[in-house]
């Protein structure tokens, strides 16, 4: 455990794969490497390449709980299944496609995504990796993040809403955190990059990959209009 981080404090590192046999190997290894974690849960969420031989040939050599369902649940269950499995104060959420993590991202991800938590200065901390598709500064979608830091306690009310959120999850978090008036703060991780669904697919299956996530995205806000509501009146009391 890294001593920048008070003892008392205990850290989950949560990554749900789905497919990612290009990137988990070096993912995984980065994230063990780093010593910060009390705990590294990986859910394979019913990865039909080698995702999940490859988790397990890690997992002989590394300190990990590995979670295999059997079928593709979406990425929504398989974050509320890793959480249910969690034990730690903190949850940082990783993505499994990252493509240039290393250990020497970790100090920004101590000062960054943790401290802001373990002083209270936030409920939520978002990180945005500084090259997507779109850049950082003009990225609309900066909230729908992947990497992300939270007290554990303050997830679990949702999580029976998790399990069907799919890739509605972010947004389903974030409308509950600022419905409940929780302090979301959001940094930028330079360097750090992920692949897009173009880089791992053909153009016409990414196409259709991203219009399914948004069409999970809307269904999930229309099922939470109640937290919308919430989140203009909490706004609107601002003013």
């Amino acid at each position: 455990m890294n001593n920048n981080i008070p003892k008392f404090k205990s850290i989950t590192a949560i990554i749900c794969a789905f497919n990612e046999e290009s990137t988990i190997e070096n993912v995984l290894k980065a994230v063990a490497d780093s010593n910060l974690f009390n705990e590294i849960i990986l859910v394979n969420d019913g990865s039909t390449d080698d995702t999940g031989k490859i988790i397990k040939e890690l997992k002989k050599c590394l300190d990990i709980t590995d979670i295999h369902l059997p079928e593709n649940k979406g990425k929504g269950f398989a974050m509320a299944t890793g959480i249910e499995q969690s034990q730690s104060e903190i949850i940082v959420f990783l993505d499994a496609d990252l493509t240039e993590l290393s250990t020497s991202h970790f100090a920004n991800i101590i000062n960054q995504l943790i401290k802001p938590i373990v002083n209270n200065e936030a409920d939520m901390v978002l990180v945005q990796p500084y090259v997507t598709i779109l850049n950082y500064k003009i990225n609309p979608f900066k909230s729908l993040t992947g990497e992300r830091s939270v007290k554990r306690k303050d997830i679990l009310p949702i999580l029976g809403k998790m399990k069907n959120s799919k890739f509605g999850i972010e947004t389903l978090i974030n409308l509950y955190f600022q419905a409940t008036g929780k302090i979301v703060k959001y940094v930028l991780l330079a360097e750090l990059d992920h692949l897009s669904k173009f880089s791992k697919t053909s153009t016409l299956s990414a196409s259709k990959q991203y219009i399914k996530e948004g069409q999970e995205i809307a269904l999930t806000a229309f099922n939470n209009f109640n937290l919308i509501s919430k989140v203009i009146k909490n706004n609107l009391n601002k003013l």
